[in-house]
């Protein structure tokens, strides 16, 4: 299958210091593919070198074969950018924005109005088109920043925390507006803090800390790999437990007041924590990408 974005060896310095330190990977046609991390891990510092808006320091990038730093033109033609700030114009309307927008890419003006219509009925935003950007709820502004990206009819749509902000109301509703176009087979690269988002539209991801890619697989194998498929948290967890742990050679994460047991694959632990170490209380439950993320970028605030 052709690979749409190439990277290799990337690397981003900022006073000496690399925020993205050698990187490597692709993103295959018609694919859905995440980028986590915690904050300060280099996930926007690579988009913005994805859309051209800053340049590498050293290394290979390559998207539809093209070089970003010699075709950008060719590159920005074909591609969309939702970005995560809302850069709309709050002094035209909702269908004003798609029109200025298209006059970017030079397409006709019938051609503009055209699909500035097709994409607001897409995202639900018809009754609004002569809305000012103002009076949008911040779920319909994310929809409209999308409706734009799209706007040029990109192969390839860059999102970077598309649903940062939104009710859980607004965040399914653009979910759901972007698994109908995963339906269309355009490439798709996001990043983002919500493990759901991830684990729902991803077909492939990496998680990337401190500028290194950690691991990069399908969510469903890198929860089967690095959490197993059901977990124990137990609460509460006393000296008796630590040791049972121990001797087993258990995976688990001591926090203190709590205590998280990635079980293993074909042991029913369940019954037996249960009866011996479940002083407090024991929560039996499937495990996440979450589960992933926090073992692998560890727990601790980030400034």
């Amino acid at each position: 299958m052709e690979n749409i974005i190439e990277i290799q060896n990337l690397v981003k310095t900022f006073d000496g210091i690399a925020a993205v330190n050698e990187i490597s990977f692709f993103v295959q046609r018609g694919e859905f593919f995440g980028l986590l991390g915690p904050n300060g891990a280099g996930k926007t510092t690579t988009i913005r070198m994805l859309y051209g808006f800053s340049p590498r320091t050293r290394g290979k990038l390559r998207i539809f074969g093209m070089d970003i730093s010699t075709e950008y033109r060719k590159i920005k033609a074909r591609i969309g950018v939702c970005q995560q700030d809302n850069t709309l114009d709050p002094d035209l309307t909702v269908e004003q924005n798609l029109h200025v927008f298209a006059e970017y890419f030079a397409i006709p003006k019938k051609e503009a109005f055209e699909r500035s219509r097709e994409l607001l009925e897409f995202f639900a935003l018809n009754h609004k088109k002569d809305a000012k950007v103002l009076e949008l709820s911040g779920g319909m502004a994310r929809r409209l920043i999308l409706a734009r990206s799209l706007i040029n009819k990109p192969e390839l749509l860059i999102l970077d925390e598309p649903t940062t902000g939104l009710d859980p109301q607004a965040r399914h509703q653009v979910w759901e507006k972007l698994e109908e176009l995963k339906e269309t087979g355009i490439t798709v690269v996001i990043t983002t803090h919500y493990m759901e988002e991830a684990s729902r539209l991803c077909d492939r991801l990496v998680i990337v800390d401190h500028g290194k890619i950690l691991v990069d697989g399908s969510p469903e194998d890198l929860i089967d790999r690095y959490a197993g498929r059901h977990i124990i948290e137990i609460e509460g967890p006393d000296q008796a437990l630590i040791e049972y742990m121990k001797k087993h050679d258990f995976e688990y994460d001591d926090l203190d007041r709590r205590l998280i047991l990635y079980e293993p694959e074909g042991r029913d632990l369940n019954h037996t924590i249960r009866e011996r170490f479940c002083n407090e209380k024991c929560i039996y439950r499937n495990s996440t990408l979450e589960d992933v993320f926090l073992r692998l970028t560890g727990r601790g605030l980030r400034e």
